[in-house]
């Protein structure tokens, strides 16, 4: 122990430990499950009150009205996910006013942009009556919607400069709450709207209100945790790499949108609003476990970004590889679960009559598993800042998917709408590996066993469609028991038939790291 001159001891305060790569993927892990765990509470409670309190053509109209707007993304320039990526490959660097010129390079290309954001969003507004097939005395109103829908996403571009500069520090765990409130904030002002009769341009308010509070507090976030935190004029040489970059994002971003929202569009322009009610309340399990999915990956990225900036690619192949394992068990276990007590869930959630059907439960799965790697590998991609030969492949599996689907979805419907789904992205299946393995190197391949991985997810669906359309639950707490007990059961047998002995003591390892990461991280 020191002692001061006197001989005293001295007491010497222990400087506070940074979280290592494990303890803040953690962490940005716990707060995105948190914040979506919070969304998907909102979701179970407000979803039915809205169903009842529109109806069911009404709701599907909401439904694709945002999906519809979601379509804006492609047109804002992505400068947030450009600048995101950006300070993750510069985390260590020590130069805050070169940060800060990368932040107002972001912002001016938003202005740039600003023109094209408008025009596209006038067009939505026009077109929005036609293809949601409404009648000719709730146009206006439809219009009125679409307009409120395009402001709050106007606002959340301004909320995202602060968060992407979280997350590209590796520091997205400091929201830890803050967008899990402003989930229950928005549930709340959902429901006030409905109840009070409001209507579509009631709930599209609501969003403006929510993405209000999101901007304002997450600016007085990013400019407490990150000392750099700011905005300086850009420099010429600050602007030419983050356009570039944001251009293909901004492809990217058309490409996936049209493969990943154009579901909806398609169904109900080509059926009705009524059958994309259906469609939607039948896929909501899959596409909330692929939520959850999206934010436990995107928590390693950061860190993955930075192995990449730092040139070490042999441990980046294999944190893609361990990441791979980790999402088939994930897939596999949810799909099992899902396909269990999905038609339970909808008779106890929304009426029985909204569940489409165990092909259709099937077919939703499996376009929710392949989304799972393709995402995975795309992640991968893009913290590479290798971005354009992923948007050109995935250009070329929207052009096939929208070919398959439009046809499919006439002769068959939902169900058609799927396989149109699983064709056009299988695309993307081939490309994404080959294009990880030109970015990290031959060791980036896909992992050994994908047969052996492949023949126990088909068994265990196959087991569990069965099993599905026999089980009944006769209230949430036989189907919460029946879920838990489930998912446990299906965890281990996935785990046990799939991965070789290599990767399942990876698994049980890493899931064992899990908790000394988190205490680590939190001091």
């Amino acid at each position: 122990m020191p002692r001061d001159a006197g001989g005293g001891a001295v007491l010497v305060a222990r400087a506070p430990t940074e979280p290592t790569l494990t303890g803040r993927a953690s962490l940005n892990a716990v707060q995105s499950l948190l914040d979506y765990g919070a969304k998907l509470v909102v979701g179970l409670v407000v979803t039915p009150i809205v169903v009842a309190g529109l109806g069911r053509s009404l709701f599907g109209v909401w439904e694709m009205l945002n999906r519809l707007v979601s379509y804006m993304s492609a047109a804002d320039g992505r400068p947030t996910e450009a600048l995101r990526l950006i300070v993750s490959s510069r985390q260590e660097a020590d130069d805050a006013a070169l940060q800060r010129r990368a932040v107002g390079a972001a912002l001016l290309i938003w202005v740039l942009f600003l023109p094209l954001i408008a025009a596209v969003g006038t067009i939505l507004i026009w077109i929005a009556p036609t293809i949601t097939h409404v009648p000719p005395e709730l146009r206006t109103g439809v219009r009125g919607v679409t307009a409120l829908l395009l402001l709050s996403f106007f606002l959340t571009l301004v909320a995202g400069v602060p968060e992407s500069v979280l997350r590209g520090m590796n520091l997205g765990y400091r929201r830890m709450g803050l967008q899990a409130s402003l989930n229950l904030v928005g549930g709340l002002l959902t429901v006030l709207a409905v109840r009070s009769g409001l209507g579509l341009l009631g709930l599209g308010g609501a969003q403006v209100g929510v993405a209000i509070m999101t901007g304002v507090l997450f600016w007085l976030l990013a400019g407490r945790y990150v000392h750099w935190f700011g905005v300086a004029r850009p420099r010429r040489a600050d602007v030419t790499p983050l356009l570039s970059m944001s251009a293909w994002l901004t492809l990217g971003e058309a490409v996936a949108k049209l493969l990943l929202a154009c579901d909806v569009i398609i169904l109900g322009w080509v059926v009705s609003p009524a059958v994309v009610t259906t469609y939607v309340l039948t896929g909501y399990a899959a596409r909330t476990a692929l939520g959850i999915h999206v934010f436990a990956a995107g928590a390693a990225m950061p860190g993955l970004g930075g192995l990449i900036g730092r040139g070490e690619q042999d441990r980046a192949a294999a944190v893609r590889a361990e990441l791979l394992t980790l999402s088939w068990l994930f897939a596999t276990t949810v799909g099992v679960t899902v396909l269990c007590w999905n038609r339970s869930f909808l008779g106890l959630w929304v009426g029985r009559e909204h569940y489409g059907g165990r092909w259709l439960d099937l077919l939703i799965i499996l376009t929710m598993v392949q989304t799972v790697f393709i995402r995975t590998d795309a992640y991968v991609i893009d913290a590479a800042l290798r971005p354009r030969p992923r948007v050109l492949a995935g250009a070329v599996a929207a052009l096939v998917t929208i070919g398959l689907a439009l046809p499919l979805t006439r002769a068959f419907g939902a169900v058609g709408l799927c396989v149109g789904l699983l064709g056009g992205r299988a695309v993307q299946s081939i490309a994404y590996p080959l294009l990880v393995r030109d970015a990290l190197g031959r060791r980036a391949l896909r992992p050994g066993g994908t047969v052996r991985l492949a023949a126990a997810m088909t068994l265990l669906f196959v087991a569990a469609a069965w099993l599905g359309q026999h089980l009944r639950a006769a209230n949430w707490l036989v189907w919460g028991t029946g879920v838990a007990l489930t998912t446990g059961v299906a965890f281990v047998a996935a785990l046990l038939t799939g991965p070789s002995a290599a990767g399942r003591r990876m698994v049980l390892a890493r899931l064992a790291a899990v908790a000394p990461a988190l205490r680590r991280g939190e001091r």
